[in-house]
């Protein structure tokens, strides 16, 4: 994304321009030029069209005035406006755009909220993600181009939103990539690529590796497949760093349940069961590109579950590094038993903090939503710490109870633990129980993204699949720690 400032549409380049309008058809900040230059008919159209101005509202009108841009896209804002809702406008507004509109124009960035103009290229950027990789025919797109109309110079947001836009845009792109093309190796090298790129430190654990540091659920859960696990570990550490924190995320390329295998219906977007590890991964490069003063290290656990010859079964029992031990009654509460293994080496490093983010269980989809991650963890601060990123960034989360009596859930006649609860109800709470078990005793925070992480529909700047959940609670959770 180019993005420029300039004083007025008469130095403008742009296809289209965008403005916000208020309830009542009131022009927002800097609309009062555009609908003096389009004329009095526009009044009559924005009504026709049934545009108040009302937020989640847009409308698209050629210009009659060849001092203007040639679309003019008016979006509403509504009668209270915060950074996510102008977040939201500028992604509708880019979505409304043909598909030949590469350069932009826009006013949005002059509303008085600090942080608007990065909100403003955050939501366009995120709202003009395409994932045409596997289509026959699609359009060649250039580089969008933004230009900021009667503005102070915004260099700075821009470089931000540019970097946390890209950041959003790889991790979609890992998520909707065909799962035969993101082997847990095969991830482990577009990744190694990036992060070099973006000067962060990056190793692969496979093989011989994952037995001598005892990763054990990865080996398990990933022995079905003829598609090795692995292990990447990214680190970014900055002079004179102001605070540590380790990102732990879930990395199941494929989910088919295993041995317990899922109904059909249950399997075709289990290509995204990869994205906690795919937002942690992408967070961490995006840190360092911001460069941060905090020390970040990625853990993405990779694996591959299939019910081949290798697969674990319901009955066995596994031991972790850290002496711990799980029964497997259902293999395909599989996401556990690989974060397990993450987490612990997290733990022996005793950080400041440890997040992780998973696709780990349809009670936490069932209880918040599609659109909210429900938090745990073992520190009330912690938890509050990233809620506000997570508000801070416009990523909706809302902390959950994990109550230590539950733990009666996950008890085994045969082990530490089991994978799965008793009865049908308290699966958010049973998984985060067991993850507390390889946690440590510092602060730690689960992040239960099954809910938002890949969606059905598309809105605002949120396309259909893949959504890049995370990446933004995550660099504004160092951001602030930093």
């Amino acid at each position: 994304m180019h993005v420029r400032s300039i004083r007025s549409l008469s130095a403008s380049d742009a296809d289209a321009v965008i403005v916000g309008m208020f309830p009542g058809r009131r022009g927002g900040a800097g609309a009062a030029t555009v609908l003096k230059g389009m004329g009095p008919w526009v009044r009559k159209a924005l009504e026709t069209a049934k545009f108040d101005g009302d937020a989640g509202q847009v409308a698209v009108l050629p210009s009659t005035n060849s001092d203007l841009p040639a679309q003019v896209v008016f979006v509403g804002l509504g009668a209270d406006v915060d950074l996510e809702s102008l977040r939201q406008a500028a992604g509708r507004a880019m979505r409304a755009l043909p598909e030949k509109a590469r350069t932009v124009a826009t006013t949005l960035h002059r509303m008085e909220l600090d942080g608007a103009a990065q909100a403003v290229l955050e939501g366009l950027a995120l709202g003009d993600y395409r994932f045409d990789r596997y289509r026959s025919s699609f359009p060649v797109r250039e580089e969008l181009s933004v230009e900021l109309l009667g503005g102070a110079n915004q260099e700075v947001e821009a470089a931000a939103a540019g970097i946390i836009a890209e950041a959003v845009g790889l991790a979609r792109d890992l998520v909707n990539e065909s799962p035969s093309r993101k082997a847990p190796l095969e991830f482990a090298e577009r990744i190694a690529a990036a992060a070099g790129e973006a000067g962060v430190a990056h190793e692969v654990w496979s093989g011989d590796r994952l037995v001598e540091e005892k990763m054990t659920g990865l080996l398990a859960v990933g022995g079905g497949s003829h598609r090795p696990p692995c292990l990447v570990r990214l680190e970014y550490r900055p002079r004179r760093p102001k605070a540590t924190i380790y990102l732990v995320g879930k990395g199941i390329v494929f989910d088919s349940g295993g041995l317990s295998l899922k109904a059909a219906n249950f399997m075709d977007t289990m290509k995204s069961d990869m994205a906690g590890a795919a937002a942690v991964a992408a967070a961490v490069i995006a840190i360092a590109r911001l460069g941060l003063r905090v020390t970040v290290v990625g853990l993405a656990a990779m694996a591959e579950n299939l019910p081949g010859g290798g697969a674990q079964r319901p009955g066995d029992v596994l031991a972790y590094r850290n002496g711990k031990t799980v029964e497997v009654l259902n293999t395909d509460a599989e996401g556990r038993l690989v974060m397990a293994d993450a987490l612990c080496l997290a733990a022996e490093a005793e950080p400041d903090l440890i997040v992780d983010l998973a696709t780990l269980t349809g009670a936490a989809k069932v209880g918040l939503g599609p659109k909210i991650a429900g938090l745990f963890g073992n520190d009330e601060e912690a938890i509050a710490r990233v809620k506000a990123a997570a508000d801070a960034a416009g990523e909706r989360t809302w902390p959950m109870p994990m109550p230590k009596d539950y733990f009666s859930l996950i008890e085994s006649s045969v082990a530490d633990m089991k994978n799965t609860i008793t009865g049908r109800y308290g699966g958010a709470q049973g998984a985060a129980l067991l993850l507390a078990e390889f946690a440590g005793e510092g602060p730690w925070v689960h992040v239960d993204i099954a809910g938002p992480a890949f969606v059905d529909k598309a809105e605002h700047y949120i396309p259909q699949g893949g959504t890049g959940f995370g990446v933004r609670t995550l660099v504004e959770l160092a951001t602030g720690m930093g």
